[in-house]
């Protein structure tokens, strides 16, 4: 699973809604292959230069509130 994760940070994006729901066996031939779904919070943690995003205060909660980090209760952005 942190192949998954990290290969999706490589490509420069966040999930920001990981739970149990969001993350899928494979069936059959691809028993073996774990599968990441739910990308409508997905976002870019860097820019077109490869900056971080800059932090972010005072946001509206993103994600599931059982699932995310104190920092985002707290209204912080959700970043790597």
């Amino acid at each position: 699973m942190l192949d998954r994760i990290q290969t999706l940070h490589s490509k420069g994006y966040i999930h920001r809604d990981l739970k149990p729901e969001n993350i899928m066996m494979g069936l059959g031939n691809n028993a073996s292959t774990l599968f990441l779904i739910d990308f409508g919070l997905a976002k870019r943690w860097r820019n077109e230069h490869g900056e971080h995003i800059p932090f972010l205060e005072g946001k509206n909660l993103a994600g599931t509130a059982r699932y995310v980090s104190m920092n985002t209760h707290l209204g912080e952005e959700q970043s790597r």
